[in-house]
């Protein structure tokens, strides 16, 4: 296997992990992020259990994803983990907070305790969507780097108003990819009211979807060019529009399971132009694109690369293996006589 190969291969790798770990904690945050629309005490303790058996399994992918970063392309993770560092610190702060809030919100009776956790959960899931939708933004758009492969920016200088409108995009996707999951998981009138939820979330995401789009082509030119020389990405754009287009369709036809599965392609297909758009690049450097990281410059070794392509074979394989076991044991509706968080 050449050294070629072996660039391209966990440039992929690392994309599906974070593609992977987009799509499943995305729901979970959607969810919390439309916690207090639903009213009612039990309403509110559905929800939580419709996500309660899996999000901490979904959050492995992240750490999956962070690992094999710092394993095949070091430099990246150095760069990313210190100019991001404040950003990241608030994602984390979100993260826990809204898992402490999973965990005690139904520990006590008290009516402020609860919406106390409520108010934590959700705000702790907007935060944490947000801020994943910024740091994206700072990739697509790219950030100051020095000679040295070093941020050379402020936290001040990442909220742009580019990143700042993909991090709305996010908030948004993940919202109407939780709602999606939340009509699946429940019934009865509950599931009815949920349903009103839909339409509004869609249309939300479409139109900053399509705002977001529109500043890419005119503000981010250096993400089409591989677009442009591979005209097959043309395909995964095509199926990305039909995926979302299913959604409202699906939903309408109350396949609800159909309108998740199209959600999710949707994420991945969006998640696949956005790395073909990047290729090389790992951190795009704006405005010296010639010092930017790339998987060529920022990479391991060549044995470094190919033993943990080894262990990653080894690895991911249990990973699937592991989310699949819980949502085949977790699967069907939230009963309401079992709930427990």
């Amino acid at each position: 296997m050449s050294h070629l190969d072996l660039h391209l291969i966990w440039f992929l790798l690392v994309g599906v992990l974070f593609t992977g770990y987009a799509m499943l904690d995305g729901f979970d945050l959607g969810v919390g992020a439309l916690h207090l629309f639903a009213k009612k005490d039990e309403d509110r303790r559905i929800l939580m259990n419709a996500i309660g058996p899996v999000w901490d399994g979904n959050e492995v992918w992240l750490v999956t994803g962070g690992g094999a970063l710092f394993a095949a392309f070091p430099p990246v993770y150095a760069t990313a983990f210190s100019g991001f560092y404040l950003a990241f610190m608030l994602l984390l702060a979100g993260l826990i907070f809204r898992a402490v809030a999973i965990e005690f919100r139904s520990k006590k009776p008290w009516r402020w305790w609860r919406q106390m956790w409520d108010i934590g959960f959700c705000a702790g899931s907007v935060l944490s969507s947000f801020i994943i939708g910024v740091a994206m933004g700072n990739i697509v758009w790219g950030i100051p780097l020095d000679k040295d492969g070093e941020f050379a920016g402020t936290f001040l200088s990442l909220l742009h108003p580019y990143a700042l409108l993909l991090g709305m995009t996010t908030v948004a996707l993940f919202a109407m990819h939780g709602a999606l999951y939340a009509l699946m998981k429940t019934d009865g009138h509950f599931h009815t009211r949920i349903r009103r939820w839909i339409n509004p979330c869609i249309i939300t995401f479409i139109m900053l979807y399509a705002a977001t789009s529109q500043a890419t082509l005119l503000y981010c030119p250096h993400m089409t060019g591989t677009i442009k020389q591979h005209p097959v990405f043309f395909i995964v754009a095509g199926a990305n529009m039909l995926a979302i287009a299913n959604i409202p369709r699906a939903v309408s036809l109350k396949r609800d399971f159909e309108a998740f599965l199209s959600s999710c392609a949707a994420m991945i297909a969006l998640m696949g132009l956005c790395g073909a758009g990047l290729w090389p690049n790992l951190l795009y450097s704006n405005p010296t694109p010639e010092l930017s990281l790339t998987a060529y410059n920022a990479s391991s070794s060549t044995g470094t690369l190919g033993n943990m392509l080894i262990i990653a074979l080894i690895g991911v394989p249990i990973v699937i293996a592991y989310t699949f076991s819980i949502y085949w044991i977790f699967r069907g509706k939230v009963q309401r006589e079992h709930l427990v968080y």
